[in-house]
């Protein structure tokens, strides 16, 4: 095998196992969602296949021929690499939440063929050490080789692929493109057989390819669908990786049907004067508020921050969204700077991945940003979820009473006491947020929650931890239904 094979086939296996790696999280998004808990079992599990396929790649070369070896490690973990996305989509539904089924699904995915793969570089280093003597030079450049494989792996998949195709179709192009790398580092001797393989590889890949997954678009960064409401044909359900997003009535923009979003337009009636207002979305999800506001509120500048371009057009193809706000693309924490200060009536924080809200829009110095560019009256409405001890919504209250003059909670009771959970609707504001004013519209809707202020508010807070740039372990928070 010449050095130029030998450094090829290196190059190209390590770039592979971390193109595995980062299209791991979009496979698994629709079962498990996105948080950090994720990520942190897909990239531990991942390590965990390079270090075994490493060790055993290394005794295999000093077992057997290792000349023999490349070519059948890299077929088979194109094969396994085929094949991961079909095993998530059939065991992803059963899994559950937590830590365990998030390294079990991981694993059962992605595993094989990161160690696989990984067992290749020490094979090619035992066929190109020469002597003893040779042993630091050989090692250290096929590892800066192999790791300028993965960094070309990470930033090709990252900043281009995903954005320019569909998950399953690069699956199949890196299945397909392992098996043929394989099939021609075999050689003339056992072409006959590689060749068959190949075959079967394309064959299995182009089913990949054309298999639609559970996403009816997926996303730079979420796996969506839009559901019909069986129970209002003109109803629309946004639901983004595993959970219900946003719900709009195509007929009917002032129908609110998430109790969370009926708490906010209580909350904007009560403490907001008639007339237009000066709004700033922060996630724009289906669009809701932005028609609930055209409509109830006409005149009504809203700008809203989207981190997912495709979202907005999935607004317009299947929600109805006629440009009733403008739309600005990026994070809200380096795009919210454009907004001039002391210039907005009414913040609406509604951005999630999968049920959690980012970790960086829930801090102290983002929530003071909020503050600048509000009116000395305005109003901040946040939506969070959270279950059990519900450290989360805690500590969200938390923070914003350490920017704002008056914080409210608004949950049905059996949220504030622990136990059971779901949507939180947190209020910050400069000036004195009517609570009862809220308590009688939600009680004209018949409504079941409750708004809690003063020392209920304190006693709920209890000992919960500011959330601040260095310190926002959000997904550890959460605890989940």
């Amino acid at each position: 095998m010449s050095q130029a094979v030998a450094r090829t086939i290196v190059f190209v296996t390590s770039a592979s196992v971390l193109i595995i790696e980062i299209l791991a999280g979009r496979l698994l998004a629709p079962y498990l969602g996105v948080s950090l808990e994720v990520f942190t079992g897909i990239i531990g599990v991942i390590l965990a296949g390079i270090s075994l396929g490493a060790w055993l790649g290394g005794r295999a070369a000093d077992s057997f021929e290792p000349k023999r070896l490349p070519g059948p490690l890299m077929i088979a973990g194109g094969l396994a690499a085929i094949a991961s996305p079909s095993l998530i989509d059939l065991l992803g539904p059963g899994v559950g939440d937590g830590p365990i089924s998030i390294v079990l699904l991981s694993a059962l995915g992605f595993f094989l063929p990161a160690a696989l793969l990984s067992a290749v570089t020490p094979v090619v280093i035992k066929i190109r050490l020469g002597s003893l003597s040779q042993t630091g030079a050989v090692v250290g450049s096929y590892s800066a080789i192999g790791t300028a494989g993965a960094i070309l792996g990470t930033f090709v998949t990252g900043f281009f692929l995903i954005a320019a195709f569909p998950t399953r179709p690069i699956v199949a192009g890196l299945g397909i493109g392992l098996v043929f790398g394989g099939a021609l580092v075999i050689g003339a001797g056992r072409r006959s057989g590689a060749l068959a393989l190949l075959g079967l590889a394309a064959v299995l890949g182009g089913l990949l390819a054309r298999a639609e997954g559970p996403c009816q678009f997926e996303t730079t960064y979420h796996c969506a669908q839009v559901l019909v409401d069986s129970n209002r044909p003109s109803g629309r359900i946004l639901v983004l990786d595993r959970g219900f997003n946003s719900y709009v009535d195509l007929e009917d923009p002032t129908h609110l049907e998430f109790r969370y979003a009926r708490v906010m337009a209580d909350v904007i009636e009560a403490i907001l004067p008639g007339g237009p207002l000066s709004v700033l979305s922060i996630g724009g999800g289906g669009f809701t508020f932005p028609a609930y506001l055209d409509a109830i509120r006409t005149g009504t500048n809203h700008v809203v921050l989207e981190i997912d371009s495709e979202l907005v057009e999935i607004g317009k193809a299947e929600l109805g969204f006629a440009d009733q706000a403008e739309v600005i693309v990026g994070d809200a924490r380096s795009t919210i700077g454009a907004t001039a200060a002391g210039s907005i009536d009414l913040v609406i924080g509604d951005a999630f991945s999968g049920l959690t809200v980012p970790w960086h829009l829930t801090t102290l110095e983002f929530v003071e940003s909020i503050e600048s560019i509000m009116r000395p009256d305005g109003v901040y409405v946040i939506n969070v979820i959270d279950y059990g001890d519900v450290d989360f919504a805690r500590s969200t209250a938390r923070t914003m009473r350490e920017v704002f003059a008056s914080v409210a909670v608004i949950a049905p009771p059996s949220y504030l006491v622990g136990g059971e959970g779901g949507n939180f609707v947190v209020v910050g504001s400069g000036q004195s947020i009517n609570a009862e004013s809220i308590q009688l519209l939600i009680g004209r809707r018949s409504g079941n929650e409750v708004i809690i202020t003063g020392e209920r508010l304190d006693v709920f807070i209890a000992d919960a931890a500011i959330l601040r740039d260095d310190y926002a372990p959000v997904d550890q928070m959460i605890d989940h239904p």
